[in-house]
């Protein structure tokens, strides 16, 4: 019972991990309808940015917030000087940029911040929390982090569902032509899904990051397992990103505990094809976009 109960809570707070960068690849599809492989490594720059502070003998929360307003303007740049002169062609191009981004972002992140590992510091206690005499294998920082995680969540649905901006961003995605016709100005929708994606990829990178070792590819293996939550979930769904990444990590969790951690990938890779033969568009799909 103990052991069961130790696996879920660890899934528990490794599905919150993912679901956070599920979240940031949920926002930049669904205001963009491009999938951004460079968010890990934007995400990994912000985080640095962070430790630089921290280190200067600042708070953790003054790193935290300026990471955070790094990734939102990191964004929107990334947007306008590296991804806007190739919107007009094929997605595919877009996608390729990405990848080239995520080279070249590593490669300066090792030339400015350097290769090794540095300690990353937690505003919250990292040891496991008591009820009576019993220990849980859930730390203060991992509830921070399922917290942090549903409060974007909520604001991504009441953003999308509840405002003009979020539904402009999803015109501006789904048709560029119509949406300007509408008086929608989709080079500014569109620099803001950047920009927003960007900033929950640094609040994901923070998470991932806490009480943790950094170096320039920490967050390399948490684009694999975030886009298989993502797309377990629905790519469109900010509920679905947050419900894969806890399903993947709940079921991670139990193959590593009980199966042993190098199947790991594997189960990862079959929970991926499991998903795109049986329901392609996620577990929370429900419309599909249509093409003329």
């Amino acid at each position: 019972m103990q052991q069961l109960l130790t696996t879920a809570l660890s899934g528990l707070t490794l599905g919150a991990v993912y679901a956070a960068f599920a979240l940031a690849l949920c926002l930049i599809w669904r205001s963009t309808r491009i999938v951004n492989f460079a968010q890990a490594p934007m995400a990994m720059v912000t985080t640095y940015i962070a430790l630089v502070i921290v280190d200067a003998g600042h708070s953790y929360w003054l790193g935290f917030a300026a990471a955070l307003a790094c990734g939102l303007v990191l964004g929107a740049v990334v947007e306008r000087v590296v991804v806007r002169p190739v919107e007009g062609g094929p997605q595919i191009n877009a996608v390729i940029v990405t990848l080239g981004l995520f080279i070249v972002l590593h490669s300066l992140a090792a030339l400015v911040f350097g290769s090794r590992y540095r300690s990353f510091p937690a505003p919250f206690g990292l040891r496991g929390l008591s009820v009576g005499d019993t220990s849980l294998a859930i730390t203060g920082f991992g509830v921070f982090t399922v917290i942090a995680v549903l409060v974007v969540m909520g604001l991504l649905v009441a953003l999308f569902r509840g405002t003009d901006i979020g539904l402009k961003m999803r015109a501006a995605a789904f048709n560029q032509e119509v949406a300007r016709l509408l008086g929608v100005r989709v080079g500014r929708m569109l620099t803001l899904g950047w920009a927003l994606a960007a900033l929950v990829g640094s609040l994901s990178g923070l998470l991932i990051a806490g009480g943790n070792l950094v170096h320039p590819a920490y967050m390399d293996s948490v684009v694999v397992y975030g886009f298989v939550a993502a797309v377990l979930g629905g790519l469109d769904s900010p509920v679905g990103s947050v419900v894969g990444g806890v399903l993947l990590g709940l079921a991670l969790s139990a193959v590593s505990g009980y199966a042993g951690s190098e199947l790991v990938p594997l189960a990862a890779l079959a929970i991926l094809v499991a998903v795109l033969l049986l329901r392609p568009g996620g577990l929370f799909s429900h419309v599909a976009e249509r093409r003329v």
